[in-house]
């Protein structure tokens, strides 16, 4: 097997966990819920970014703790597919790089 063969293949895994990460990504539900106080009270907003602008939702005084559980868990798995994403885009560049030079 040539160095080229492996290279081949490691971009299509490359590029195969990069479009898993992507889906991943777009499972998760938007924005992050946040909670003001706004004199003495309460209160829940989703946080949202639409068309480069920051946005907040009203939710209400009170919300499920599994509902802020759940934005909560989506946030950390949020970063964590973010990162992933991020490492393999520069492998496959890399990849991509090593492989046109490599003719």
């Amino acid at each position: 097997m040539t160095i080229k063969s492996v290279l081949k293949e490691e971009l299509k895994n490359s590029l195969r966990l990069k479009k898993k990460y992507e889906q991943a990504l777009a499972k998760l539900p938007k924005g992050s819920l946040i909670k003001k106080k706004i004199k003495g009270h309460e209160y829940y907003y989703l946080l949202l970014r639409e068309r480069g602008k920051v946005k907040f939702i009203y939710k209400g005084k009170k919300v499920s703790p599994d509902t802020v559980k759940k934005y909560k868990e989506a946030k950390q798995l949020r970063a964590k597919y973010r990162k992933l994403l991020l490492e393999c885009k520069k492998q496959i560049k890399f990849l991509e790089r090593s492989l046109k030079n490599g003719k």
